[in-house]
């Protein structure tokens, strides 16, 4: 098993009237903060996993819906979890990744090295230049607003983080079209393990969808 680096002390909270100029890192809020404090053990969390690409020939093969629950046992330290994460169903499951003693919330990670792998498959590019891009994004040139989400019925605040980390790669017009890949999280500290959605998505100069690759948190799947 590849050791997530998620390994953080310091927690991030949300006033309800923050603002952009409140905002923290995008690296920070992604990767550095404690978002497995809120989610009590016993209780699983469920993300509904969706991906869709119009190219024809369908090189990402044909479109998925599946999901992936991580199950959360007491770590040793009141705040962090040993987990189980159980990655898609029937032919496409991915063996059970077990995590002990974390802090931060490994379907993140999970969900990008995913994606990287099959982005790199199918660009026949390098794994490493395209995963030193996406990060280098979120640290430099991602942003980072205010945003709400909704639990229980009740607005709640949250933070949107958007990257576009190949819009000025030098390399770009060998990207076929992919260098408009963006990349938006949204996070709260009202939801377990604090990461509501991911959505990926890259467009054509005439609207067509390259790839959209989403990853929604569902409150009531258990």
């Amino acid at each position: 098993m590849r050791r997530l680096v998620l390994v953080a002390a310091i927690a991030t909270t949300l006033a309800g009237s923050a603002s952009a100029d409140d905002a923290p890192a995008a690296a920070k809020l992604l990767f550095e903060t404690n978002q497995l404090a809120n989610a009590p053990p016993g209780q699983p969390l469920s993300y509904r996993y969706t991906r869709f690409s119009g190219i024809e020939g369908a090189p990402f093969g044909p479109p998925v819906e599946d999901r992936i629950r991580e199950e959360l046992a007491p770590g040793p330290n009141p705040d962090t979890r040993n987990l189980k994460v159980e990655m898609f169903s029937g032919e496409r499951r991915m063996p059970t990744a077990t995590y002990e003693d974390m802090p931060g919330n490994p379907v993140l990670v999970r969900f990008l090295e995913h994606h990287l792998d099959d982005l790199a498959k199918v660009l026949k590019g390098n794994p490493r230049y395209i995963k030193n891009a996406i990060r280098r994004s979120l640290r430099e040139g991602a942003t980072v607003t205010p945003t709400e989400v909704e639990v229980d019925g009740i607005r709640k605040p949250g933070w949107r983080v958007v990257a576009r980390p190949f819009v000025d790669d030098p390399v770009r017009d060998r990207l076929r079209g992919f260098d408009s890949l963006t990349y938006t999280f949204v996070v709260s500290p009202a939801v377990p393990g604090q990461i509501v959605s991911i959505d990926v998505k890259a467009t054509n100069p005439e609207g067509g969808i390259l790839l959209q690759e989403t990853l929604t948190h569902e409150p009531n799947a258990g």
